[in-house]
This record gives structure tokens, C-alpha cells and sequence, in this order.
């Protein structure tokens, strides 16, 4: 996949350098070498603007059996919408801006900016090497950039385009209750033992409320405060709750209001309790004790939140929990992952220059979001470069990233290209 998108972005005239990313450890100890990363460019005027590009061509595992309709790895068009895994995550918007600089080549007119590219196939799996490369090519490869572009999210309406101007970032953390390696039978030792699975469930439940609030002390202290300003901004969203409650096949969501639902998506820390490993989870019955058990959990982070507070507040209040219960078992929590939110300036140029092209293309004022989910190559991107970084998403809420029968409308698509190539024209005029 990064031989096809390096070939295609050469007959668009790019100079492209497939970078070596090096290989990635499996847990098993399988060493496989990780695709290589694209870097490529289009044109070096000093004195446009120089846009880049990130994308990804790696995707979700997929299988027919799970649930697809089409094969997902066919592209299948029904009723204007294109099937097959990657359609919106992310190999479609990565066609699309290659469309809208393939479309000035076409009509023989000058590209109104510079444009780079920087693709990588790993995305899903973390971005390892992503990081590493951006810091070495900042002085080389990154040093005239002046905006980056994501596209690698989604609307929050099925119709109305969108501007994402921060994400959640995320702590994972595991919490493991041991007695022993192995496990007991239940009739030979229940009932005369602290058992480590009901530690566990004990420790998860002090977690978090059933109205969503985290019990954690602290936790709250540090996230911003809300700005009427930004109060206005969900108000101005295009979001109909009972048709969103509906698409999510869910009964009933935590708020009754657009405002607060948003709040506490995209603004307010969350967190959630993922799985148990070690204990008895096949169908039917076992009567057995786990000897060892890991409660794993994470909490999506929201600025201004600081992560190693975090980290202390969530490990005191699980030794907190665990001393009252007076177990003999062995606790221990550790932080497996830790990413920060980002935000933007939306009153950046290339915010300005995406309202305009939006207004060209779609006739409408694009919804100001921000995106629950973490994309860590954003805050990577703006500490490193220091340039503006905007996300510009092409795909409708029900696209169905990750899930069975992803989809991106052919709506979408075609007037998704028509927008960044709308877009460079509004760059170039405000630069």
C-alpha cells in the first residue's frame, strides 16, 4: 500500500522519499519490519504558503464473517455510499487531498500552494517511528512547513461539515489483585480466603459513578473552566440528540441537553472500565477462584489536566480503597499509556481559509467540534514544528470507523476533494 500511494504521488510530479521506519518487537518476540513512512512534496515557491498533509493507509482488522455486507476489502458501492474497511479511516480523505492537487495538474494551472505529505501504515498500531522521524526532519523535511492539515476524524452530523479543534488525550492504567499464580477451586477454598476477583471488582466500582462522575479526589481540579464563549459554540452545533441516540442504538445517554451531552464528550475528563484479564469469561459454568486477576481502565484527558497528577491521584485513591477492605492479596497499579489532549487557535489562518472553503463548496458555516478520542500525531506535530495544526475532517457521523460495514458517502468523497482543493485557494489569499 506505501509502494502504491509513493507511485501515485510521483506521476502527480512529487518528490517522494519512502523513509525507513525500522522494526517493531512483537510481545512474542517476533521482530517485523514496519512499512516505510512517505514524505513527499509538491512544489517549493518561498513565497506561498506551504501546506502538509498527514494520512494514514493501514487499517481495522476485517472479517466478511463478523457482520459485513460486502467484502471489506472490495470497495462496494449501494445507494451512494462506498463500503470496505479504510473507506473514511483513512485511505479516502488520503485520495481525496491527492485528488484536489491532481485536479490543478489536470487543468495546467499552478498549484496555489506548496504541499507535503507525510503518510505512514501504522497508525493504528500507535504510530511507532512517526515521532522519532518528525523530531529528526524538523530542521530538514518539516523546516518550511507553515500549516498542517489531519483528516482523519469525522462530522458530528451526517450533513454538516466540521472544523475539530481539540482532542482528549488518555492515561491507560492496569490494576492487578494477586493471591497466587494459579487458581483455586471454589469449593475446596471459598469462603476462607480473600478472593483477588472480589478486590477487583471492589477497586472498579470505587472508580465511577452511575450518573458518569469519576470518584477519584482531585480529579476535577485542574480542567478548565467554561468560557461563555465556548458555551455558544455548542449551542451553534448541528446536532439532533434523539437522531444521534437513535444511530448509536443506545435507550438513554447521561444528559438531556445538545449542550451538556457535548460538554461532557469532548470537554470533561471520562472514564472507563475496559476488561478483566484472567478471569473465567468462556461460556458455560467453572466453579474457580482466579488466583490473578488485571482490571484494565483508562480516563480521557482534557486540558488542562497534568498527567503524572493524574497517575498519583488515581494511584492513592486504589491504595486508599484497598487498604479499608484489609486484604491480604498484593495490589499493584501502573500507567500503561499516557497521551495529551490538544487543542487549537481557531482564529488561525487555516481555520479562517477551511470556514471560507466550506462556505464555497457546502454553502453552509462548517460546526466548530472537538473530537472525544485521542489523535496523538496532533499534539506530536504542533510541540515539535510549532506551526498551526488543524484537523479537517471529510466523513459523516455514521461512518462507522473501526465498526463492520464502514462506509464514506460518495457525497462525501467527491465534494471532500473539492474542498481542499477550495482550500488551498482560500490559503494562498489569506497568506
Amino acid at each position: 500500500m506505501m509502494g502504491l500511494a509513493a507511485e501515485r504521488l510521483r506521476l502527480l510530479g512529487a518528490r517522494v522519499d519512502s523513509v525507513d521506519a525500522g522494526f517493531q518487537q512483537l510481545p512474542d518476540g517476533q521482530s517485523l519490519p514496519i512499512p516505510p513512512i512517505i514524505l513527499a512534496e509538491l512544489g517549493d515557491d518561498p513565497k506561498k504558503p506551504t501546506v502538509c498533509f498527514y494520512g494514514h493507509l493501514d487499517v481495522q482488522p476485517a472479517r466478511q464473517e463478523d457482520g459485513w455486507v460486502t467484502d471489506p476489502y472490495t470497495l462496494t458501492e449501494v445507494d451512494g455510499k462506498l463500503y470496505g474497511r479504510g473507506t473514511t479511516d483513512n485511505k479516502g480523505p488520503v485520495l481525496a487531498w491527492i485528488n484536489a492537487v491532481s485536479t490543478f495538474r489536470a487543468l495546467d494551472e499552478d498549484l496555489p500552494v506548496n504541499v507535503k505529505f507525510v503518510i505512514e501504515g501504522m497508525e493504528e498500531a500507535g504510530s511507532p517511528a512517526l515521532e522519532e522521524l518528525v523530531q529528526k526532519e524538523k530542521a530538514g523535511f518539516f523546516s518550511s512547513v507553515d500549516y498542517i492539515v489531519i483528516s482523519d476524524n469525522l462530522w458530528i452530523s451526517r450533513r454538516t461539515p466540521a472544523l475539530t479543534y481539540g482532542v482528549r488525550g488518555n492515561s491507560y492504567f492496569m490494576v492487578e489483585v494477586k493471591c497466587r499464580d494459579q487458581d483455586f477451586h471454589s469449593g475446596t477454598f471459598g469462603g476462607i480466603l480473600n478472593e483477588p476477583m472480589a478486590d477487583l471488582v471492589a477497586l472498579l466500582g470505587s472508580l465511577v459513578d452511575s450518573s458518569g462522575r469519576i470518584l477519584i479526589p482531585g480529579i476535577y481540579d485542574h480542567v478548565a473552566p467554561v468560557t461563555e464563549e465556548e458555551k455558544r459554540t455548542y449551542e451553534a452545533i448541528n446536532l439532533d440528540l434523539e437522531e444521534y441516540r437513535k444511530s448509536s442504538q443506545v435507550k438513554k445517554f447521561l444528559f438531556d441537553t445538545k449542550e451538556e451531552l457535548l460538554m461532557h464528550l469532548w470537554r470533561y475528563p471520562s472514564l472507563s472500565i475496559h476488561g478483566i484479564e484472567g478471569a473465567f469469561h468462556e461460556p458455560g459454568a467453572k466453579t474457580v477462584i482466579p488466583g490473578r486477576v488485571i482490571g484494565k481502565f483508562s480516563i480521557r484527558l482534557v486540558p488542562h489536566m497534568n498527567m503524572s497528577v493524574v497517575e498519583k491521584q488515581v494511584k492513592q485513591h486504589l491504595d486508599y480503597i484497598f487498604s479499608k477492605r484489609n486484604s491480604s492479596n498484593q495490589m499493584t497499579v501502573s500507567m500503561t499509556l499516557g497521551l495529551h489532549p490538544w487543542t487549537a487557535n481557531t482564529r488561525d489562518n487555516q481555520y479562517l481559509a477551511a470556514k471560507r472553503a466550506i462556505k464555497t463548496v457546502f454553502g453552509t458555516e462548517p460546526d466548530m467540534i472537538r473530537d472525544g478520542s485521542t489523535i496523538p500525531i496532533a499534539k506530536i506535530f504542533q510541540d515539535t514544528i510549532q506551526k498551526s495544526v488543524m484537523m479537517l475532517p471529510l466523513g459523516a457521523v455514521d461512518d462507522g470507523e473501526h465498526s463492520q460495514n464502514e462506509k464514506i458517502n460518495r457525497w462525501n468523497y467527491i465534494e471532500g476533494s473539492k474542498l481542499f482543493a477550495a482550500f488551498f485557494l482560500e490559503m494562498a489569499k489569506l497568506h
